[in-house]
């Protein structure tokens, strides 16, 4: 019964001190007076006292910020987070490009912000390799081997091809079909120069002749070689 009096005189003592017990107080406060919010005698970690109020403490810009460098500081409730500043900067004041302290290398401060430097559009060729291509990338360049080249020890040299697998364009179309081209490239020259006779022109008529007279001779002449050599294969 002793150390019961004993306790309930502590609490006396408190209230005739004018401080209450901590779950009876606002919130924030560790030791108080009353329930209200400006009656805070003491406060929880993380909080100041200010006119009898508790109220939160921004760290960030004091000495109690401890965030490493290329970060910055947010301030939370009781407390403070650090984050990364952007790729662009070396050093920042928030978040993004526009809150650098220092454009970071493969970086140029245009404006309010930090943007990205286009190696591949200087006058200087960023790669010295003439069978290598620049590809932009954020904050520097990549040198990539032109089609048809593959990197070999650190230069772009040119895919073989197979022995007798190279084709041009030419061999990949049919014998019938380089025909068909042919006679349609004469079609247009002697339309061309069909009409440019018709007006009475006496030079474009001489050429539209010879070429006509051309034609003839070389069609017959494919003639008889495609009878030649039927001819012959049939023997």
């Amino acid at each position: 019964m002793l150390g019961c009096g004993r306790s309930w005189l502590v609490v006396f003592a408190l209230f005739q001190a004018g401080l209450t017990l901590e779950n009876s107080c606002s919130e924030h406060c560790r030791a108080c007076g009353g329930p209200e919010r400006d009656q805070c005698l003491q406060c929880q970690p993380g909080f100041t006292l200010h006119d009898n109020e508790c109220v939160d403490i921004d760290e960030c810009g004091t000495e109690l910020d401890k965030c490493p460098s290329n970060t910055y500081c947010i301030n939370t409730h009781s407390s403070y987070e650090c984050r990364g500043c952007d790729r662009a900067c070396v050093g920042c004041m928030g978040g993004g490009p526009a809150r650098c302290k220092k454009c970071a290398p493969g970086f140029i401060s245009m404006g309010v912000k930090c943007v990205d430097v286009d190696e591949c559009s200087e006058e200087v060729l960023a790669c010295s390799d003439i069978n290598a291509l620049c590809v932009n990338t954020e904050g520097s360049f990549q040198c990539q081997c032109a089609p048809g080249f593959t990197r070999r020890d650190s230069v772009c040299v040119r895919i073989q091809q197979p022995v007798g697998e190279e084709r041009s364009l030419l061999d990949e179309l049919q014998e019938e079909e380089v025909e068909v081209l042919k006679q349609m490239f004469f079609g247009v020259v002697l339309c061309a120069l069909a009409t440019l006779a018709a007006k009475g022109d006496m030079v474009f008529t001489s050429i539209f002749m010879g070429a006509v007279a051309a034609v003839a001779g070389y069609w017959l002449s494919d003639k008889t070689d495609r009878m030649l050599g039927s001819f012959m294969k049939g023997r």
